[in-house]
Formats: C-alpha cells, sequence, structure tokens
C-alpha cells in the first residue's frame, strides 16, 4: 500500500499541472525551441542536436535555460543579443559559437559591414590575436554563406 501511494505520487509531481516546477521547466524549453527556431530561420541548430544525442541533459539545460530564460528575455531584441554575443565569443576567442552566433546576427538583420566592425571593436577590449582571428571566422561564415545550396562558389 505505500508502495502505492508512493508511485500515485510521484506519477501526480510528474504531470506538470500537478507540479509548478515541471510547468515552469516545459514553459522554458517550449520559450527555448522558439528562439531557436526564430534565431536559425527555422531549420534545427546542428550544434544542439548534435549534443541531444550524446548529451541530452547539456541540450535540455541550454534549451531551457540559456534559450527559454535568459534569450527570452523582453530587455533585448535579437539583433542586439546577437551583436553582444558575437562580441563577447570573439572576445573569448571561441570561434565556433562566434560563428554560429554571427549566422544568427545576420539571420536577425545585422549586416556583414556591422560584423566587422564587431571585430574591429575587439582589437581595444581583447587583443589584435583574438580580433584576427574573429575576422578569420567571419570571413569563413561569409563565404560559406555566399555559396549556393548545394553547390561550389
Amino acid at each position: 500500500m505505500i508502495r502505492l501511494a508512493l508511485a500515485a505520487s510521484a506519477l501526480a509531481l510528474s504531470l506538470p499541472w500537478a507540479n509548478p516546477t515541471l510547468a515552469q521547466d516545459a514553459d522554458r524549453h517550449r520559450r527555448g525551441e522558439e528562439v531557436i527556431r526564430s534565431l536559425n530561420a527555422g531549420a534545427p541548430q546542428q550544434t544542439l542536436e548534435g549534443l541531444r544525442r550524446e548529451f541530452p541533459f547539456l541540450a535540455d539545460a541550454i534549451t531551457g535555460y540559456a534559450l527559454g530564460e535568459v534569450w527570452a528575455r523582453p530587455g533585448l531584441d535579437h539583433r542586439t543579443r546577437q551583436i553582444a554575443a558575437v562580441a563577447a565569443f570573439a572576445a573569448l576567442g571561441a570561434r565556433p559559437f562566434m560563428k554560429i552566433h554571427a549566422g544568427y546576427a545576420l539571420n536577425a538583420g545585422v549586416t556583414e559591414d556591422e560584423l566587422k566592425e564587431v571585430v574591429y571593436l575587439t582589437t581595444v577590449h581583447a587583443g589584435f590575436p583574438r580580433a584576427i582571428e574573429a575576422a578569420q571566422t567571419l570571413s569563413e561564415l561569409f563565404v560559406e554563406r555566399r555559396r549556393p545550396a548545394g553547390g561550389t562558389p
């Protein structure tokens, strides 16, 4: 009887409407999915999808917290958030993440020239080596985006 009561309690707590924490988690996850779809022009985000296969708990944390909680906040638009992200990743030397967010920035209406200015600004805060790495990353991205779909340049 005690086992049955414990099982019933566990089941009840696993239902979103019976457990406010789960309902909040589900809402964050939904917002996170909406954010990634809007940033990535409706397409799945390949890095995140790769994480889902091997590290689903990490993908869930990114979707729920980073995207659903932080990126979904109303204080800044996607364009401004992406400029800030590109600047931060450029300064950190995190090229793969900078490239992803620079692509999102272009999707959000940031121009190539604006991204180049962000890279130039990086020289002040992070130095020329980081700015050069960031410039190389943007150059790669620009070439990829100019390439016809499924073809060579």
